[in-house]
């Protein structure tokens, strides 16, 4: 208790922007895991997306842009745009709603939010690829193209 009192109230009185600045960072990161425990979409990892995949008739859907989906996406994955997701657009997909579904995009940026709207469209298993096509790619998994 010595030391909080010798040591860190000090700091903190002498250096308060930088001590409120730790306190904004370690606030986002709690907030950031409270999120992500709480969310209906869970990030899985290739070798889970590839025994999901093999095992449990998983359907990939491909969020990037059609160009990139041509360059090189998941065997058997459906391309559906953001935009469609969040406009109600997913006729393409709704026969997967009971069906565990992975997202994939470029690297994991938008999969959770976007899964979360799935969500609320009645998809039950949503999933989104720890980072991404990139990842997928940086593992040497193979990739086909159209």
């Amino acid at each position: 208790m010595d030391f909080i009192v010798n040591e860190i109230f000090p700091f903190f009185k002498n250096h308060p922007i930088l001590t409120l600045g730790w306190v904004a960072i370690a606030f986002m990161i709690i907030q950031m895991t409270v999120k992500m425990k709480l969310s209906k979409v869970k990030v899985i990892s290739n070798a889970i997306a590839i025994q999901m995949i093999n095992n449990q008739n998983a359907a990939v859907v491909d969020l990037r842009n059609a160009d990139n989906f041509k360059k090189g996406h998941i065997a058997e994955s459906i391309n559906i745009l953001p935009i469609d997701i969040k406009n109600g657009s997913t006729k393409s997909i709704d026969k997967y709603k009971a069906l565990p579904v992975i997202l994939v995009d470029e690297n994991d940026l938008n999969t959770v939010a976007l899964g979360e709207t799935l969500s609320k469209q009645g998809f039950n298993h949503l999933f989104a690829l720890k980072d991404g096509i990139a990842g997928w790619n940086g593992e040497n998994l193979p990739l086909v193209t159209k």
